[in-house]
């Protein structure tokens, strides 16, 4: 049996890898307790155990996280996708409870860019008619 599984989640510009294993329910971010890391987000902090109230395996595995780009929120929701296909990967039968919960589905809104000529992605400059 494995030491461990393995999910990689995305959300906005940033990139989380997970790593599920049998524990306590200890979640650690970037080699810091996720507290600790995300401690100005403290309302976003619940987030992470939603993979986990959905197959109501609350404090059952310990988590690893290396998340690197974008803010808190980004990598909270980056983390959070990484739990769940990892959990996935460990046993196939949670898919279904974790896709009815929307935990499974990549966020794909992206920041978008500025094009030349305007100011902004969308902004223009004011028109004036006469």
């Amino acid at each position: 049996m494995k030491d461990y599984f393995y999910g990689l989640g995305r959300r906005k510009s940033s990139t989380a890898r997970v790593r599920v294993k049998k524990g306590k329910g200890v979640i650690t971010v970037n080699d810091k307790p996720a507290e600790e890391y995300f401690a100005t987000s403290q309302l976003l902090l619940h987030e992470l155990d939603k993979p986990f109230i959905a197959l109501q395996q609350e404090n059952k595995y310990d988590i690893s996280a290396k998340v690197s780009g974008g803010g808190h929120s980004g990598q909270i929701g980056a983390i959070r996708l990484g739990i769940a296909k990892a959990l996935v990967e460990m046993n196939t039968e949670f898919k279904n409870t974790l896709r009815r919960a929307e935990l499974l589905g990549r966020d794909p809104r992206e920041k978008e860019r500025k094009k030349f000529g305007l100011k902004g992605a969308r902004k223009k400059r004011q028109f004036t008619k006469r």
